[in-house]
């Protein structure tokens, strides 16, 4: 059974910044392509990047102001954003999947999700 928690949401002012975690258990994390997506009320789920062993990609959205690590000896990813305007407001997901893709119906393990409130 694989399990991912995300957590680090928030509000926080447009500008500001803040990184948010996601920890995995369950199966090999180092052999997962993780990936965080967002969704805004009333939207699909967004890609917003991903990352697998030594390679990131992101949307070009938050592409400059959004980084994707990994510590795999925590089995945790990372998301730290910086710059943050009010679009970013999201719930924010990070799943795991073994696909170098940006489809979140590629990624089959999913947390539930941390909120994201960007004021400006």
């Amino acid at each position: 059974q694989v399990q991912l928690v995300e957590s680090g949401g928030g509000l926080v002012q447009a500008g500001g910044s803040l990184r948010l975690s996601c920890a995995v258990s369950g199966r090999s994390f180092s052999s997962y392509v993780m990936g965080w997506f967002r969704q805004a009320p009333g939207k699909e789920r967004e890609f917003v990047g991903r990352i697998t062993s030594g390679t990131t990609y992101y949307a070009d959205s938050v592409k400059g102001r959004f980084t994707i690590s990994r510590d795999n000896a925590k089995s945790t990813v990372y998301l730290q954003m910086n710059s943050l305007k009010p679009e970013d407001t999201a719930i924010y997901y990070c799943g795991a999947g073994f696909l170098w893709s940006p489809r979140a119906s590629d990624y089959g393990y999913w947390g539930q999700g941390t909120q994201v409130t960007v004021s400006s």
